[in-house]
Order: C-alpha cells, then structure tokens, then sequence
C-alpha cells in the first residue's frame, strides 16, 4: 500500500504519525513540505479529497497567521491558499494520504484509520501519552 506524508521533522505531531506509520509496517513517502511545498493544484487536490473548508487547514499557531491578519473572514479560498504557497508553514499537518483517504492526522492516532494495518500495538508518543491499537 503507498502511503504519503507531508511531513514537518519539527513536529511532534508529525513525528508520531510518522512513527505510527511505520511501526504498521509501511514506509512511507515523506514529503518535507517546507522544503518541497504542494503545487496550488496539489493543494486543492489535497482539501477537496480531506472534504475540509481550506481555512481548517490553516496553522496559527508558530507561524505568521496572526501577523497577516489571516482571522478576517474577508479572506477568499483562493487568498488563502495563495498565502499557504508563500508561507507553507500555515499549512497543517501531517497530511496522510492512502489508498483508505486522506486526512490531517490531528491528533496523530487519526492516521490508523488510513493504514493497512492499524493494529500496531502498544505505542508511546513522544509526551508520553499510550496509544493501544
């Protein structure tokens, strides 16, 4: 099963599910985001397969979301979309895609709905929190 994650190694959300993901047996293909950042179209693609309005993709917190007054709901789709392609780090995340759908892995657990194999047993994330699966 192919399994994608746009990743951010600064995260420890993103770390857990990447860690979750692996520990089901599957390696999947990172995409380091802020590295390597979504078309436009790719984004779309993204939201429109999550069934979410592109504002719930949005970051706040830890990036220039406040700054640019991202919270006027004067902002359109596009708009938005237009500041996540200049400043990726508004782009939530992990986003998981699978053959199962897509979806932003918030909380990291969500991910095992996604995966082949979500009975990956006993799992400790990173803040100590115990996941059975």
């Amino acid at each position: 099963m192919s399994v994608t994650i746009y990743h951010n190694p600064d995260c420890g959300t993103s770390r857990n599910t990447l860690a979750m993901i692996r520990q089901s047996g599957v390696e999947p293909t990172i995409i380091e985001y802020l590295k390597a950042p979504p078309s436009r179209e790719r984004l779309k693609e993204l939201v429109a397969a999550m069934n979410i309005p592109v504002r719930a993709l949005l970051r706040e917190r830890g990036t220039p979301y406040k700054e640019l007054g991202l919270d006027d709901p004067k902002w359109t789709d596009e708009q938005l979309i237009d500041q996540m392609l200049a400043h990726p780090i508004l782009i939530n995340r992990p986003i998981v895609v699978t053959p199962k759908g897509v979806r932003l892995c918030r909380p990291s657990e969500a991910v095992l709905d996604l995966l082949p194999n979500p009975h990956i047993g006993r799992f400790v994330k990173e803040d100590g929190e115990v996941i059975e699966s």
